[in-house]
């Protein structure tokens, strides 16, 4: 093992002395002292240097290591933020769904609802000009098939037709020609489903078999 002066180690290494100084003090050179004199051990330096390539590998492998790491997580880090733009996109184009099938039902029952007051304000109006007025019961002579018969005002076509004698068959028949009168013919009135006669105003012989 080869021995050497602070001033010959900082020659060989091409470091100052203060340099070798701090090593020793680090513990990075072993040295022995010969007649009061520090001697630096070469082999031993060998030795450190060696080791602290070996750290610096190590240093090195590890800081590729974190790299690599880094660059790995730096990807999956762009592919989540991919997945939650798509993610977010699929949540708005859901919302935009659900508001234009809102919309559309709302249409729907809108158009039904204004359907419905349609229908009902013209079964009111109906109601009304049919009503009898008060003490509008006076009974009035009607003359089918030379049979005179009283009858009130407005009267229901089944009542009517019972009022002349018809039988269940002809009743039948009779009723389907009135119903497919009720659109055309103003003199037929339809409430709640009921075919209703005003026999105060109309005459109805032209429509009886």
């Amino acid at each position: 093992m080869k021995k050497v002066t602070v001033a010959d180690a900082a020659e060989h290494f091409g470091v100052s002395k203060e340099a070798i100084h701090n090593r020793i003090r680090r513990g990075s050179f072993e040295v022995v002292v010969e007649d009061g004199v520090k001697m630096v051990l070469l082999n031993s330096a060998k030795k450190v240097s060696s080791a602290r390539k070996a750290t610096l590998t190590t240093v090195k492998n590890d800081e590729r290591y974190y790299k690599l790491l880094q660059e790995q997580n730096e990807k999956l880090q762009a592919k989540v933020e991919k997945l939650e733009g798509e993610t977010r996109t699929l949540r708005d184009q859901k919302e935009l769904m659900l508001i234009e099938e809102r919309k559309k039902i709302e249409a729907i029952y809108k158009e039904k609802d204004e359907q419905l007051k349609n229908i009902l304000s013209t079964l009111s109006s109906q109601f009304m000009l049919t009503q009898p007025q008060e003490q509008d019961t006076e009974a009035i002579e009607v003359e089918v098939n030379s049979k005179p018969v009283k009858e009130e005002k407005i009267i229901p076509l089944k009542k009517y037709l019972k009022s002349l004698d018809y039988s269940e068959k002809k009743m039948k028949k009779m009723k389907k020609v009135f119903t497919a009168k009720v659109k055309k013919d103003k003199r037929i009135t339809l409430i709640d489903g009921k075919i209703y006669l005003d026999l105060s105003k109309y005459d109805y012989k032209d429509l009886l078999l």
